[in-house]
Order: structure tokens, then sequence, then C-alpha cells
């Protein structure tokens, strides 16, 4: 089963009687890290096995949803490395451009100062300060969690090494004019100072107002209508469709802009749509990105009435007002004069916010670089097109390529000082000079550097080889690249996963970045409601951890991960994860105590009973079964396959069943006590991706074996013994039937019954006294009484009931239920038998009677089935 090389001490039968998580984690993966288990060696001979991490932000701090995906990629690093693979989890973080220049900021606003008051020199370095004092706090969570990453080759996007790599591949996007400057719109975050690209942008339904305006005069005037009337200050044209006869004398004239001492064209463009509203638009090519397409056909003026704070700049009265401000102003001075011909309020439409601090977003015509994505994009999508990449699951291909195949040039500048600096000189004579890693930038008089630094998105593009040392050729890149798979959320498929694909295919000469990409969910509340602050619903990981233990939180985690499926989450079961962590524990140590070995060989299946050869059989599927869903990344029918198998079928089957064996002593029970080893050990390791501490700290105990880390991972030895698994089976049913019937009578789970047992000549005959063991079941005795027989799996258990219930108050209850079921029968039937019913029923009524219906025919027929094992009175 196992082909365990490692060196063993003799193992201990000495657990403590409970299993303490806060006392074994900590100590446990610290001795991980210090024997050096998750390294990984270039130089090794062994296959490579390599994931990255999503790098966390240096600001950030664990929550459910970093602690859901480093359970799902710890259990699949962990599964290789015992495989025999040379295994990397790469670790590192982002400096998370936007985010930690906010934290640094308020930190100075306390003092009183802001970045400008240090400069930006003194500013950047305020923020390694900051880096080195207060960022990163998430590398010691992840410890908590028990993340076997490789810690020596730790990266951050900001190092020497990442920095050579930004800087070398904006300069090879830009000598092959991939890379350019341009004035285009751009989403302006005016709380952050700076653009941010489309998928930053989080759209939600606001209330807002819509006027309805009327520009120009008599019979060469028009309405158009807006829910940003600010920006009118800035229009510059009005827009009408070409086939729209009701304004084609207008089309080419000049009508007065309300408010100013300007007048603005009415030009026909194809783009407005004459059904929605007037049919009129109004065209601020500075403010809006329709407009401003509109405006570049038309060779339209770019009038720019707002500052980079969203303040008014333009046209005295309302000049200084802030934009809320001023839409108030502006839309009352229209009213005055009589242009408002119809106001809405509120009116619930999507607007668009920056996704760190929430601000509404103002469309901004801006000098900014952009990566020109055609060829990236197309290079992304053929990848997968052509089966070098596979996604998983494969029903998320269509959103990638949705994604991939309308991309639009990506903006990549943001104004802001921590960052990737642009790596470009501007020179006194317009020059523009781009400077490679080992080129000197130019100097002299009005030489001056790009003040913008890259979007964040630039670097962690590059993280798949960048943390390996590209654009060296070094060995740690020959052996780890390609990464194996991609494990992230669907939510960053287009934030970082186009990305890395876009720059891995380009500067890695066509090779993909992985192999794999397997997306997941989202972690949610136990009603399915995403989490969030203002709902109230976010949870703590580490105080789960904290209350019930690392595995506890990982198990529930991985219990519920289906393949892009988000995952509901509560505290309920975590508590029943932990008390799977307690049963695996309190299981263990009885067997310890009671015989259980991994000393010798396996004994041959002709030494076994049938109970030993039916778990070894069901071990050896388990094994089969859990590989095939690792494969598949299935990663909770895996879990769900583990609990079911562990708990079921060892604990509460195998355990059991055995105890007669173990208590007797002798050959079998040596014999069993083996089978219980074997079945420990490969149960451990199939347990240990997800479960590592109370599974390393058993394991070691079982075998004495250096660590689970490191050890081998189980194979199938194809040994099955279909017979033995039919002839449990049977046990399993006369033992379930009679619990049943037991339970229905009232009678106490360790209440003993006397009973006689007809199994002689049946496959249950050997295992007559194990069955007597679970059902508490007494030798017939002196004055036995057959007051109830139940024939079940080819044998008949007769019990004496005499002496534990009231036969005949049994009988008047039970009675008294059938009546009550016969009952709901006969309304449930005449309702569904009268067509005037149905033919005004709402569906789900109708479905409510029908489960009610079946409902009391599965209770009449079990309590039928009750009287009639019942004694006469």
């Amino acid at each position: 089963m196992t082909e365990n090389t490692q060196q063993q001490t003799a193992p201990t039968t000495e657990l403590p009687t409970q299993y303490a998580p806060a006392e074994v984690e900590g100590p446990l993966y610290e001795r991980w890290v210090e024997r050096g288990y998750f390294e990984a060696d270039a130089k090794s001979e062994k296959p490579p096995y390599t994931i990255v991490i999503p790098p966390p932000n240096v600001t950030g701090s664990l929550h459910l949803g970093h602690a859901f995906e480093h359970t799902l990629i710890d259990a699949l690093t962990r599964r290789k490395r015992m495989q025999g693979f040379e295994t990397l989890w790469q670790p590192g973080m982002d400096h998370a451009g936007i985010a930690t220049q906010n934290v640094v900021e308020r930190e100075l606003a306390k003092e009183g100062k802001s970045r400008h008051d240090l400069g930006r020199e003194a500013f950047v370095e305020r923020v390694w300060q900051w880096k080195a004092e207060s960022g990163g706090q998430i590398s010691g969570q992840m410890k908590r969690l028990g993340d076997g990453v490789a810690w020596s080759r730790e990266r951050f996007t900001m190092d020497e090494g990442l920095s050579q790599a930004v800087q070398t591949i904006f300069k090879k996007l830009y000598d092959d004019e991939l890379i350019y400057r341009a004035e285009r719109i751009i989403n302006w975050c005016p709380r952050c100072l700076t653009a941010i690209s489309d998928i930053e942008v989080e759209y939600q339904d606001d209330d807002g107002e819509l006027v309805s305006i009327r520009y120009g005069e008599g019979d060469e005037s028009l309405v158009v209508a807006t829910t940003r009337a600010e920006t009118m200050l800035g229009d510059t044209a009005v827009a009408v469709h070409p086939d729209d006869e009701r304004y084609k004398h207008l089309v080419g004239k000049q009508i007065k802009l309300p408010l100013t001492d300007r007048t603005i064209p009415v030009v026909a463009d194809t783009h407005v749509d004459p059904e929605f509203g007037t049919g009129a638009v109004k065209v601020t090519p500075a403010h809006d990105p329709n407009d401003f397409e509109i405006g570049q056909r038309h060779n339209l003026p770019n009038l720019a009435v707002m500052d980079e704070r969203a303040v008014i700049t333009v046209h005295g009265p309302f000049q200084g007002l802030d934009r809320l401000e001023a839409r108030s102003a502006i839309v009352a001075a229209l009213r005055a004069e009589g242009r408002i011909v119809a106001e809405k309020r509120p009116y619930v439409h999507s607007v668009g916010h920056c996704s760190r601090c929430k601000t509404t977003i103002e469309p901004r015509l801006s000098m900014q670089w952009w990566v020109k994505v055609g060829p990236l994009a197309q290079a992304a999508g053929d990848a997968v097109r052509d089966g070098k990449v596979k996604i998983h699951p494969q029903e998320m291909e269509k959103r990638y390529f949705d994604w991939v195949d309308n991309l639009h040039d990506w903006c990549i500048s943001r104004q802001l000082w921590w960052g990737h600096r642009i790596p470009v000189w501007y020179g006194p004579n317009g020059e523009v000079v781009c400077v490679g890693p080992d080129e000197q930038p130019p100097t002299g008089e009005g030489w001056h550097q790009d003040t913008d630094v890259l979007d964040t998105w630039f670097s962690s593009g590059l993280w798949p080889f960048s943390t390996l040392g590209w654009p060296e050729r070094t060995e740690s890149l020959e052996k780890f690249y390609p990464n194996s798979v991609l494990v992230t959320g669907y939510d960053i498929l287009f934030f970082w996963v186009a990305r890395m694909m876009m720059f891995g295919l380009y500067a890695m000469d066509g090779t993909p970045p992985f192999h794999t990409i397997a997306l997941h969910g989202m972690v949610r509340d136990q009603n399915g409601k995403k989490m969030s602050k203002s709902f109230g619903n976010v949870v703590n990981p580490l105080d789960w951890m904290d209350e019930y233990g690392s595995d506890a939180v990982r198990f529930t985690l991985a219990n519920g991960a289906n393949p892009g499926v988000d995952v509901p989450i509560g505290e309920d079961w975590v508590k029943a994860s932990r008390n799977f962590a307690n049963k695996i524990w309190n299981a263990t140590r009885f067997a310890l105590m009671n015989g259980a070995t991994v000393e010798g060989p396996l004994p041959d299946a002709s030494q076994m009973s049938a109970t030993d050869r039916w778990i070894l059989s069901r071990l050896n599927k388990t094994v089969a079964e859990v590989d095939a869903f690792y494969d598949d990344y299935q990663f909770a029918k895996l879990a769900d396959a583990l609990y079911h198998f562990a708990w079921d079928e060892v604990f509460d089957w195998y355990v059991e069943l055995s105890k007669t064996t173990f208590f007797a002593g002798g050959e079998q029970a040596k014999v069993s006590g083996r089978v219980l080893g074997e079945v420990l050990d490969v149960m451990l390791r199939l347990l240990h991706p997800i479960v590592p501490f109370v599974t390393e700290t058993l394991w070691t105990t079982l075998t004495g074996g250096e660590s689970l880390v490191i050890a081998d991972w189980p194979k199938d030895s194809g040994f099955r013994d279909e017979a033995a698994e039919r002839e449990i089976e049977l046990v399993q049913q006369v033992v379930t039937e009679v619990r049943r019937f037991r339970s229905d009578q009232g009678l106490q789970p360790g209440q003993k019954v006397p009973a006689r047992l007809d199994v002689a000549g049946t496959a249950l005959a050997p295992h007559e006294a194990a069955i007597r063991q679970l059902l508490r079941l007494q030798p017939e005795g002196e004055g036995f009484s057959a007051t109830a027989s139940l024939p079940v799996a080819g044998a008949t258990v007769t019990l004496d009931l005499s002496g534990t219930i009231d036969v005949a108050a049994e009988r008047k209850r039970l009675a008294k239920d059938l009546a009550a079921a016969e009952k709901e029968k006969a309304q449930a039937n005449g309702k569904l038998g009268n067509e005037a019913f149905l033919a005004k029923a709402p569906d789900n009524v109708v479905d409510k009677i029908r489960t009610r219906l079946a409902k009391a025919d599965e209770d009449i027929a079990r309590i039928e089935a009750q009287l009639a094992n019942l004694p006469q009175a």
C-alpha cells in the first residue's frame, strides 16, 4: 500500500486523552520549516510541481478567502510532495500601489502632514519603513493556517529582482510598439487621485436624478437628458442619429448652450439610439468615453471642466464647487431660466465606484500609458483554444474567451508615488527615451523621468516567471517554469489570470505560464450571502482557528470547494469539522491501545477475517477515489469521501466490529491489529494534505516515522474483495435495521435486550458475537419470550421485549399515529382528486400536497411494520 522509506523509531502508544490544537500546531509548523520540508531544489532530478501563491497585498491580513484558497493549494502541494515531486509553492506579496499609499498617507494625516510635505523620495522611504515595521503580517497568519510554502524564496513585487523584470518587459513591449502614450478617457478616482483600470471599477445601483434640458430656442431647439448635469459646462456638441427625421433640419447648425456664452454644433452620429429618450444626446468629449469617440469622429474640441479632485474649474458662478454641489447649483440655474423640461428623482442607475475607496469614478480625459493588448490577448485566447492551457471547470472557458476576445487597450499608468516608476525620460526638446534595466538614463539640464508608476497588476502579471529569476535564465526558471497549475478565484480571472497569460506567452517565447487554471468560487456566509462589513457577516478565520484549530477550518473550507462554485461556510460547520478531528484522535488513540501496529508485513488475506478483508478492500477503493478527485480538483468530493471512510467505515464499523476480536486476544487479534494499523497509516496519509496537524501527530505516534510531510503518498495496491464487502454489507443491514426497530420502540441505545439470532448457515454466522455487541443483545436465557421477530438479510432476529416496553400502550400509541397518517393521506388524496382545485391551485401548492401524500404513505408503511413486529397484547 505504501513505500515509506523514512527512518523510523519505535512507535509509542502514548497520546493525551484530548487533542489540543493550540498546543500542537505552532511548534509542529516551526519544526517543518526548520527541517526545510517545504523548500524546493532546482537541481533535483525529481519531476517539478509548481504553484505560485496569488500574492496577497502587503497591507492585508488573512481573511476567509485567503484561508480557502491557501487550503486548496496546500492540499495539492502536500500531496505532490508525498508523491515524489520536487514541489515548489512560491510565496510572496504584492506592493499594492494604491492601497499601500493610502495606508501611509492616513498615517501622515494623523501627524498633520501630506506626502507633498515629505516629497517623493522621502515619502517612498516612509512606505518602505512602514512595510518593514507593519506590512506583511499575513505571512505569520499563513503559518498559522499551515501553508507549506518555500519561505526562503519569498518575493515582493518591489524587490530588486522583480523591479528588474518589470523594467525589462516594459522596455521590450515599448520597443515592439506594444506600449504607447496617448490622451484618452480613463476611469479617474478623485479620492485616490489616480487612473484605475476598467476591472478596478465596481458598479452598483445608486439613487441619482435624471434631468431633461432644452438646448437652443424655438424650432431650433432640442431636449437632452442627463444624470450628470454638471458636465454640460464641457459640452461641445449635441448628437442625433443621421436618419432621425425630427432633427435633420438641425444637423450642421449651431445652438446656444445654456448658462454659457457658447454655441455648439448639432452633429449626426450612428452611435445615437433614436429610440432612447428624446433621440438627442449631449456630447462632452473630455468627460465621457462614448462622447470622446464621437468627438474624435467629428473633430470636436475636448473641454475639461473638472480638476483631479472633481472640482469645477470653469464658468464663474460654479467654479470651485465640488461636482455634486455643482450639479445641484446648475440644475437650479437651469430651472430658473426655464430650461428644465422634466426631472426624475430618485433615478436609480448603475454608477462606477473605485474598488478600493468606493468613491464615485469620474471619466476624465488624460494623457496615460497604454498596452496594446490585441496581439497579446489573441495569444492568450489561442493558448486555451489550442489546448496548451486547460481551464477547470471547463464551463468557465466562455467567461475567459468573452474577456480576452474583447479586451480594450490597458491603461497601465497610475498617478502615485509608490510603485514601479515608468522607465521613460523626457528631454528639453521633446525627446522621449525608454530605459532598460542595464542602460543609463539620459542626464543633463531639462531631462526628467515620467512621474507616474505602473499599475500593480503589471508587475503581478509577471509573477510566474519573475519570481524564478527572469529575465535571467536561472536554474529555478528552467526547473519550475511553466507552473503546473494556477489555483485562483474566478473573480480575478480578468484582473490577474489574463495578464499572466499575456505576459507569460510574450516573455517566455510562447510558453504559457501554467498548464491548468483551476478556478474556485467565493466564500460566502452560511446563508449564501456575500460577506461584507456592511452586512455584519464578515468572519476572521483566525478567531475560528483559535477556537477550533486550523485543521477544522481547513477541512470545512475544503469540504465546500466544488470547482467554480461559491462556498457557504458557517461556524456550526467548523464545529463539526473540529468534532471530526477529535474523532480521528480518539479512535486512533483507542486503536493504539488495542494493538494497532504497522510493524511487520501485512498478513496474507487467508489469515484475515472477512471484516479485515472488507476494510482493506474499501481502503484501496478510497485511495483510487481520492486520487481521481484530486486530479479533477474536486476538493469537496475528496473531503467527503475521506470523512465518510474515516468516520463511518473505519471508526463506526471496522473498529466496532473488531472489538470482540481485540478483546478476545490471540492470533486473530494480532492479525486485525496489523490490519487496523495499515488502515490508519494509509488513512492518515490521505487526510494529511487537508488536515496536516492532527494527522502528523497521530501518524508519527503510530509509525515512528519522521514526518508525514515527506512520507510516501498511498498507492492503490489493487486489493479487492467483493465477497467480503457483500458479507459486511449484510452485517450492516442487520445492525442498522435492528437499531431502527429499537429506536422506534423507544429503547435506549445502551439498553440490553435478550435476543435469539438465527444466523446458522448464513454469511452472518461468523459475526454473531460482533452483532450482539453492537446491538446490546443478550443471550436468550431462561424464560425467553419471543415478542418481536425481524427477518433481515437472510437471517432472523427474535427479541424479548416483555421486560422493556408496555406492549399494550405501545400498540395504542402506534394505532393513534396510524389513524393520523391515514387521515392525512385521505385529505391529500381528496384535494389531488378534485379537478376544480387542481385547475386553480398554484403549482407550488399542488407540489406541497403531493409531498404530504408521499410522507403519509411512508408513515403508514413504517407504523404498520412496527405493529406487525410487536407481540399481541
